[in-house]
């Protein structure tokens, strides 16, 4: 594919693989002719911000489902187990009818993407779930008698040992 990018023949079919005529043709054709830039960056924005909501809730949703017990627990795993089962396309077409009534389709998209790809990734606590029932409870009982609330203890104990589920879930 990137020997194909480089190549100026206006062939469609040829029997080499290594082109006769290089050049930058088809890379500034793309930058002059396309809104590209605008594309990458798009993309880029939402890549990013995507990344860091849907860390952030995954960790937060994780944690709490690990270390907190409380009344629904085990019954909100095990729906979300079960939604997660169900293929995503199935909302296809209320999603974008409740995406087009808060006026997130067409132009102004990317906000719309953002949450769309945030929403969808609610299953992957049950991997950093795992991870955070790894780590000993005895650490938060210490940071506690030292005088550290819960949030303190994710952020300052937690979340230090925890590099490599941070690095999967990014």
């Amino acid at each position: 594919i990137l020997l194909e990018s480089f190549r100026m023949e206006t062939t469609m079919q040829v029997g080499y693989v290594i082109p006769k005529e290089w050049g930058l043709g088809n890379y500034v054709n793309l930058i002059k002719n396309t809104n590209f830039v605008k594309w990458y960056t798009n993309t880029l924005i939402i890549a990013i911000a995507v990344s860091l909501i849907q860390t952030f809730t995954v960790f937060c949703v994780s944690y709490t489902l690990s270390r907190m017990r409380f009344n629904g627990r085990k019954l909100l795993m095990n729906i979300s187990l079960v939604l997660g089962m169900f293929p995503g396309f199935i909302t296809l077409i209320v999603l974008y009818n409740i995406l087009s009534d808060l006026g997130m389709t067409g132009p102004g998209a990317v906000p719309g993407l953002i949450l769309v790809y945030t929403a969808s990734s609610g299953m992957g606590f049950h991997v950093a779930k795992g991870f955070f029932d790894t780590v000993p409870k005895s650490l938060d009982e210490a940071a506690y008698l030292d005088g550290c609330t819960k949030f303190q203890v994710f952020t300052k104990v937690t979340m230090p040992l925890s590099k490599p589920i941070i690095v999967y879930t990014v």
